[in-house]
Order: C-alpha cells, then sequence, then structure tokens
C-alpha cells in the first residue's frame, strides 16, 4: 500500500498530491546509496551519482523517451518527440565537442569502430527498443518509476549484454575501419557544422512527413511550454516542458564528462552486473576473451560502487522513482503487468537490446547521444541502422499485443 497525500503548506498547491511512502523509499535509498558510494569510493563519484539522479528525474518528468518518438514519426506523423531529440543532440554537440578538444587531459570521447559489429548490433537495438517497450535509459527511467513490464525487459537486456560481450571478440574481427571522429578531419567548428547539417536535414525531413500527413506541423507547445500549474510544481511533480528536459540532459552529459572523464554511458554497466552475477553461480567469465580485455577485467573485480555507470544507472532508477513520487504516478505505473505475447515481446526485445548494445558500443546514449555529443562518425551510422531496426519493430509490435 502507498500512502498519497496532500504536499505540507510551502509546497502546497490544489490538487497537488504525493505519494509520500515511495518519495520517503527514494530519499533514504539516495541517502543509504550516497553514504556507501562516499565510504567505497570518492567525492568525485557522489557527484555523478548526484548526476545521475538529477537525469533520471528529467528522463521521467520530461517524458523524453527515444522509443515512442521514433514511433510517432513512422505511425501517427507526427514529430514532436523527433525534434527534441534532435536539438538535444545539436546543444550537447556545441558544448562538448569543444570540452573533448579543449585540451584538458584525461577527457575521451565516445568514440568507436565502423562496421559489422556497430550496424548489426545497432539494428537489433533498434528492433528490441520497439518490443522491449524502451531504449537503454528509458527501460531504466521506467523501472524506477515503477513499471513491472520494463523490469522484465531490463532481466532480458541485462542478458542479452553478457552474451553480447562473449561474442564480440567474433563481430569485432568481421569487416569494418577504425573509428573517425570528425574533428581530425574538420577541426571543431567544422565537425560541429557538419553535424548541425545532418540534424538540420534529419528534421527537414521530420517536417515533410508530418506537413505531407496532416497539411501542417504540429506546434511544438509541448517543447517551450509547461501544463500551468507555476513553475515550482512543475519543476517538482511535472510534465515538464520538453525544453527543461533538453538543458537538463545536455548538462548532465557535459558534467559526466567533466567529472568522470567520459560522456554518459548506461548498458556497460548491464555487462558488470549479470557477468558478477554469473561469477556468483560459479561461471569463470575470464574464459570469455572480452572479460580480460583491462576495463571489463577491472569492472568486474572491482565493487559496481566504483563502475561509473553502474552508479550512475543506480541514481538514474532512485531518481525515476523520485520523480513519480513527486507526480503521484507510481501506482499507476505498477499495474502495467505483461501477460502473453506482451511478456514475450519483453523477453525478445529485451534480449535483443542487450546484444545489440553491446555490439554497436552502447545504446541510445552511449552511443548515440554521447557518440554524437562526441563528433563520432560511428555515432551517425548507429543512428541510422537503428532506425531501420525501429521500422520492422514498429511493424511487429502488433503481433505481440503492443499498441502503436
Amino acid at each position: 500500500m502507498t500512502d498519497s497525500a496532500v504536499l505540507q503548506p510551502g509546497l502546497q498547491q490544489p490538487g497537488w498530491q504525493v505519494d509520500r511512502f515511495i518519495i520517503s523509499t527514494a530519499l533514504v535509498g539516495l541517502a543509504l546509496l550516497g553514504g556507501l558510494i562516499w565510504l567505497e569510493t570518492a567525492p568525485f563519484m557522489v557527484a555523478l551519482f548526484a548526476v545521475g539522479t538529477m537525469l533520471g528525474m528529467a528522463l521521467y518528468h520530461g517524458a523524453f523517451g527515444f522509443t515512442a518518438g521514433w514511433r510517432n514519426i513512422v505511425v501517427k506523423k507526427r514529430g514532436a518527440g523527433m525534434r527534441a531529440q534532435l536539438l538535444l543532440f545539436g546543444v550537447t554537440s556545441l558544448i562538448m565537442v569543444p570540452m573533448l578538444h579543449s585540451g584538458q587531459e584525461g577527457l575521451v570521447g565516445a568514440v568507436a569502430p565502423v562496421g559489422t559489429s556497430l550496424v548489426v548490433g545497432s539494428f537489433l537495438f533498434g528492433l528490441g527498443m520497439q518490443l522491449g517497450g524502451g531504449c537503454g535509459s528509458g527501460t531504466l527511467f521506467t523501472v524506477g518509476a515503477g513499471n513491472i513490464r520494463m523490469v522484465v525487459t531490463l532481466v532480458f537486456f541485462i542478458v542479452g549484454a553478457v552474451l553480447g560481450s562473449m561474442n564480440l571478440p567474433w563481430w569485432l574481427d568481421q569487416p569494418g575501419f577504425d573509428p573517425v571522429p570528425l574533428v581530425n578531419t574538420l577541426g571543431i567548428s567544422g565537425a560541429i557544422l557538419a553535424q548541425f547539417v545532418g540534424l538540420g536535414l534529419i528534421a527537414w525531413w521530420v517536417n515533410r512527413i508530418e506537413r505531407k500527413a496532416h497539411g501542417t506541423i504540429e506546434r511544438d507547445e509541448l517543447l517551450w511550454k509547461s501544463q500551468g500549474h507555476g513553475v515550482l510544481r512543475t519543476l517538482l511533480s511535472g510534465r515538464w516542458p520538453f525544453t527543461w528536459a533538453i538543458l537538463i540532459l545536455a548538462a548532465g552529459n557535459a558534467l559526466t564528462l567533466a567529472i568522470g572523464g567520459a560522456p554518459w554511458s548506461i548498458t556497460f554497466a548491464f555487462n558488470v552486473w549479470g557477468a558478477k552475477a554469473l561469477e556468483v553461480v560459479g561461471v569463470n567469465m575470464s574464459q570469455f576473451e572480452f572479460w580480460t580485455w583491462d576495463y571489463p577485467a577491472m569492472a568486474l573485480k572491482d565493487s559496481v560502487l566504483t563502475n561509473i555507470p553502474s552508479v550512475m544507472n543506480f541514481g538514474l532508477l532512485l531518481g525515476a522513482m523520485l520523480a513519480a513520487g513527486l507526480a503521484n504516478r507510481f501506482n499507476e505505473a505498477s499495474r502495467n503487468r505483461p501477460e502473453g505475447r506482451q511478456f514475450l515481446a519483453a523477453v525478445v526485445g529485451g534480449s535483443l537490446l542487450g546484444y545489440g548494445a553491446r555490439l554497436g558500443f552502447g545504446c541510445n546514449i552511449g552511443a548515440l547521444f554521447s557518440g554524437i555529443a562526441s563528433a563520432s562518425l560511428h555515432a551517425w551510422v548507429w543512428f541510422a541502422s537503428a532506425f531501420v531496426g525501429s521500422l520492422i519493430g514498429i511493424r511487429l509490435r502488433p503481433w505481440f499485443r503492443l499498441p502503436n
């Protein structure tokens, strides 16, 4: 049972109710886990935990999911979600490309090889996100907000990620070429300009589809306007205008780079969680080549509280839970229980998400968002391949009893 009650004086506004039990649970979890991270590691990890929490709240209150945005432009011919994503990529690129090439030591961008592994992995990820019901960030924030179906997706996301890590060395031996940072050939300004042109062309295509289907482009009121509850209430309980979420997500990725030395990523943590679980039951993960490489081997050996993606994911989960409690919508999400084909979709979709993320060097955050923010060619290839996979996933959704 949860206890929903009117806010205390000072924040009280007519009709504004919160879920005290969920808020208390989230705050206790944040305090306890933040304390453990402080004791286990260093203050900078606590800062990243706080950034993850902020990102979780922004994703939930901004309803900022990549999956629905891609589906809406295909099915409903509405592009508000896609336009918000493109604006996010542009703003973050403008901030982070100069940061990465400022000469400051210790900053590493999200760059990856371009080849068979990337194309196949991102295609499978795009397919999986439509069946599983979310991308990397979408899966996490909806789990944090109490969505039971997405818990199934997350479990099999982890399973698929571990399987992908076992197979990744073979995939990397297939045709491909080394990472291509656009800055190396175009310079900082040229790389940013080239990406703006690419984003602008996609925006033109999105607008053309919407205008052709509906005669005009829908005013993106959600981009700028809140629901008229006042700034404080909207900030705490949502729904945020897309612009607020865009600014917070862009700032969060830049802070992650500045504090942790690399852009925001999500799915490597799933590899670590799954591999550690297998080791607990007696599987020797060092028999697989991926887990002998320096970074994976270190992550497997150390506590998850020293692993940046894991710590940020924990913050994201609890931040989304806190946001759902403030919006008094946690119970609503928890009633979404999968049955029959919907359960199967979560299993298949989650597995494809995990396997595809490992082969494709990340998800919509680590490969796409952070990749474009790093001006890496692989992010654009990932975008195209994942969108093709998503198109197929959208066509398959009705068979799994999933609404489009």
